[in-house]
Formats: structure tokens, sequence, C-alpha cells
């Protein structure tokens, strides 16, 4: 068994819109992994009412903090119409095959917003704050990008300062560069940002030499990436550099792209690593947000997360799942992973195994070219 290290109290943070189906039926996200992880949860017992909390949508006073009005507007009217015009989706992104126009639009992403305020606002309390719904971190200003409408880890940055904390960093695991968090803190040195990515994957950006005059950590990594050089990533580089920041606050998007078998990214990682990573960067500082991101892979997304919140609020990963959840994952269908590529431990374990490999000197390269020194 997988037992918790973090003595701190948790929360998780969710809103009934999650659990409904997004984004229409030829999206990546089609899946439905937020049903999937609740139910997951729930069937492993891991989600008492007492750990759970609902959040209300961000009003619109509160999303003008960083998003454009006009923006909002076409976001609010699109969401409400159902229809996006020829202007929407050229100005705005709305209504694309990346970003299209759906159900509950508005709702869903007022509330990821929300859920991420309430949760800088409960890791401020000392309460470990789990917000899977979370995690839209390509969302910009003025336009919607990568499948994101609104920049929910901006908000939860922006709350931890508006707290009262002087140093707060972000810390980015998913497949993908998180090009609108750094964006909106490009010019504001009391956030430290960090971002392990696929090197060549969209959007492009998050070099390993774009460091915003040492604030920022970008290590784009090649396909395969794996536990061991995740290990050696992270000693070498990450951990000096979040003890150099020496983070009040941190906030973490834990993309579950970066896992082995996810149809949109070539990463190899397994959860147990991720698990490992998340908690480390929890354990810099005294305030934690973990909130979700990328994973298009049903049964690896639900998986990961359901585990991560196992080990936040203290409760144990089992070694095998009960037939309830068994029953649960092999229900799930994703069309994007074909049946002979669905491996057996996605529906007998929560955990999978830790592998180690030789790190590449592709790895040893990036290490090199980041040039941290411990503090």
């Amino acid at each position: 068994m997988i037992r918790p290290t973090s003595a701190r109290g948790a929360c998780f943070i969710t809103h009934p819109v999650f659990s409904r189906p997004g984004f229409g039926r030829h999206h990546p996200l089609s899946i439905n992994r937020q049903a999937a992880l609740l139910s997951l949860v729930e069937v492993l017992g891991l989600l008492p009412e007492a750990l759970k909390r609902i959040a209300e949508p961000a009003d619109r006073a509160t999303l003008e903090q960083f998003h454009a009005p006009d923006y909002l507007d076409a976001l609010e009217r699109v969401s409400a119409d159902g229809v996006a015009t020829a202007d929407d989706r050229q100005q705005y992104n709305l209504g694309t095959m990346e970003c299209p126009i759906f159900p509950d639009l508005w709702t869903r992403a007022t509330a990821s917003v929300g859920g991420a305020i309430l949760a800088a606002d409960l890791a401020i309390d000392g309460t470990i704050a789990f917000h899977p719904g979370g995690g839209t971190h390509h969302g910009r200003p003025d336009r919607a990008s990568g499948f994101c409408y609104l920049n929910d880890p901006v908000f939860a940055v922006k709350r931890l300062l508006d707290r009262g904390l002087d140093r707060v960093a972000y810390v980015d695991l998913d497949a993908h560069h998180g090009d609108g968090v750094e964006a909106a803190f490009a010019e504001e040195p009391r956030v430290h940002l960090v971002s392990i990515h696929e090197a060549g994957r969209w959007p492009g950006t998050g070099s390993v030499t774009d460091r915003l005059g040492g604030r920022a950590l970008n290590i784009p990594v090649p396909r395969g990436f794996s536990d061991s050089e995740l290990d050696a990533v992270w000693t070498a580089a990450v951990a000096p550099f979040l003890e150099s920041a020496a983070p009040e606050g941190i906030v973490v998007t834990l993309g579950a792209d970066a896992l082995e078998g996810d149809p949109l990214a070539g990463m190899a990682l397994s959860n147990a690593a991720l698990w490992q990573a998340t908690e480390a960067a929890v354990e810099c500082a005294p305030h934690a947000v973990v909130l979700g991101g990328g994973g298009y892979n049903p049964w690896t997304t639900a998986r990961l997360w359901a585990g991560m919140w196992a080990i936040l609020s203290g409760q144990t990963v089992p070694d095998t799942l009960p037939p309830a959840a068994i029953d649960l994952l092999q229900g799930l269908d994703c069309d994007l992973v074909d049946d002979d590529d669905r491996a057996a431990i996605w529906f007998e374990r929560l955990a999978d195994t830790v592998t180690e490999t030789p790190v590449r000197a592709e790895i040893h390269d990036i290490i090199a070219t980041l040039g941290i020194e411990t503090p």
C-alpha cells in the first residue's frame, strides 16, 4: 500500500457541472473524466462529505481581474446562445474545433475559476486544497486557447498573493507548457514558475533558455520521459530551484497527459512518480493548492487523480481495486485509445509500477544547460 506523507488536512473541491458531459462528441475532452474520477473516489470510500467543498462560480468583477471584459462578454453570450459567429472564432477562438461551444460552458469555466480561488483560501488556512476541475493553464486574458476558456491557475496564484503571501511558486507537471500562467506573471517578481513539459509539443513555448531573469525554470523533455529521468531532473534542478525560491505558497497543475498511455502526448511517466513529485512540491510551502490539468485517457487520468487525492488527504492507496471500482473502469471508453493499448493494470490497481531506466544523455544536457546550483 502507498501511504500518505503529509500531515496537513485536505479538501476536495468540485461542482456539479464537472460531472456533466462537455466539449461535444468529437473533442478529446468528451471523455467526461471528472465524472469518472468522482465515481471512483466514492466507490473507493475516499471522499467523505466532510472533506468535499462545492465551488461557487466566479463573478464578473472577479474574472475581470485577469480577463478582458469584451472577451468575457463573448464567452457568456456564446454559452447562452449555443453558437459562435465568425468574429467570435477569429477574435476569441470560440466555437473552433479547439475550443468548441457546448451546454454549461460559462458555468463550467467560471466554476473552475471559483474553485481555484476557494482552493487558495483554504490553503491560506493551512488545508491542502485539491481542485481536479482546475488546471486550465493555457487561457489568455482575451481569448480561449488549448481547450482552456479561462485561466484558473492564474487566479489561484493571484489569490495567494492578494491574501498576503510575498513568495508564490507555480509548478506545472502537464505534458504541455503552462504558457498562459507564465505570460500572466512574466513581470511579477513575487512568483517563481516551473514547467516540465514535452519538447516539440503544442504550444511550442517554454524553451530551456526561457528563464524570466531566473524566476522561471522551463524543462522541455524528450518523448519517453521516464520515472528515472523525472527523479534526476527534480533532484538536480527543480528541488534546488524551489529551495532557493523559498515559497510561502505553491500551486501545482497535475496534468495526467504526462502519463504513459495518454493519446495526446509522448511522455512515459507512472502515476506513482507524479504523486511523488507533487508531494515534494507541496512540502516546499506551508500553503498548497493542487489542480487538475490535461489528461485524455480516462483510465490513467481518473487513477492518477484518485490516488493523488488519497495521498493528500491522508488516506491509503489500496493495493488492488475492489470489484465495484473495476466495473466502473471497465465501463469507460475512449475512441483515442485502441483496445490493444489498454493496459491490464488500469483495471487492477490505482498505482502504476515505478520503472527504473537509464537516464539519457539528453536529460543530462538539459540539466547542465539549466545550471542550477544548490543553495
